[in-house]
């Protein structure tokens, strides 16, 4: 379970400005708090990036942590660090953080950063690449028959539902709901061998309103195809989120594929403590907080955000229906919008 670890008092008083200098004047720290104000980074990972021990880089956080220039917070037994919002408006701040990026300039620390969130990604793709391998068409799990029945008398009720994109489609589960709704489907995925059930899925079904297309949310080729078509009128995520290297970008990312008024829904999981989901499932982010996802979403420009909470009697029976799911939708602001 997420805990933000926040001091409620004012960021720099006249009684500890002298302390700031003196936290400030040590060039471990000057680093540390620049990269913090790049990327949430874990203090393992700090470390690494540092090349120095988690010891010592736990000792350095501390004052910054007892001034609120960091916050820190807990995600399983790992522990993720950023800049405190509240430290930027600080000119003290600002000018350490100046120095802290000069002082990482030399050995390239910041483009490091970049191939240390890629590498977040290795287990999750070799996990699913494993599984969509070694499952067989006749694994999926049945569905009312009837249902893409009920769907299609229901889809008057949706304004808006000529595009839909099924971010990270998978094996293809939420086409069951999407294909008979709208009036095409654009489902992505990054593995070959996930598209090729999906494949399998809409044609045993009969689906002839199906795009498949092979790639990540950042690549060139998804966002091209999808501005072709037009932009969605919504986006679907399921239980994805929890697998990208930075989610707050990833819901940025999504909503840039809808149209103005088009909706982003996401399917993930609330926070936990079951580190095994990362250790058996690949899962990056042991969930999240209701509250970190409005931030998410508001940072992205969305409106109308919502989160709630999924009942356990609709978690299914796969390896995560023990966690507690939970679902949030936005709406890209209108342009116009005052």
């Amino acid at each position: 379970m997420i805990v933000y670890i926040v001091q409620v008092q004012a960021l720099v008083t006249a009684d500890n400005r002298l302390e700031l200098y003196r936290v400030l004047s040590e060039p471990m720290r000057l680093r540390l708090l620049a990269i913090a104000a790049q990327e949430e980074l874990s203090i393992g990972e700090l470390a690494e990036l540092l090349a120095e021990s988690q010891p010592n880089v736990s000792r350095h956080l501390a004052p910054l942590r007892r001034l609120d220039l960091v916050v820190v917070r807990k995600q399983g037994t790992r522990a993720l660090v950023r800049l405190a919002d509240r430290s930027r408006t600080d000119p003290v701040v600002a000018d350490a953080l100046e120095a802290g990026r000069a002082l990482c300039a030399p050995d390239a620390t910041f483009d490091r950063i970049a191939a240390l969130v890629r590498r977040r990604d290795a287990a999750s793709r070799e996990f699913f690449s494993r599984a969509a391998v070694t499952r067989s068409a006749s694994d999926a799990p049945p569905r009312p028959a009837e249902l893409p029945a009920y769907l299609m008398a229901l889809a008057p009720l949706i304004e808006r539902r000529a595009l839909v994109v099924d971010m990270g489609t998978g094996e293809g589960p939420l086409l069951d709901m999407l294909a008979p709704l709208f009036g095409k489907v654009l489902a992505v995925d990054r593995e070959p061998a996930q598209l090729e059930r999906a494949r399998l899925r809409a044609t045993q079904r009969g689906y002839d309103n199906i795009e498949l297309l092979q790639g990540d949310l950042d690549a060139a080729a998804v966002g091209n195809r999808v501005r072709e078509l037009g932009l969605a009128d919504a986006v679907f995520a399921s239980r994805m989120l929890h697998h990208a290297p930075r989610p707050a970008q990833a819901v940025a990312q999504l909503a840039g594929l809808v149209r103005e008024g088009g909706a982003v829904i996401i399917l993930d999981y609330l926070t936990h403590d079951d580190e095994r989901m990362r250790e058996e499932q690949a899962d990056l982010w042991l969930g999240f907080a209701p509250d970190e996802l409005v931030r998410f979403g508001e940072q992205a420009g969305l409106v109308d955000v919502q989160t709630r909470g999924v009942p356990a009697l609709f978690r299914g029976e796969g390896p995560d229906r023990h966690l507690v799911w939970q679902t949030f939708s936005a709406r890209r602001a209108s342009a116009t919008a005052g």
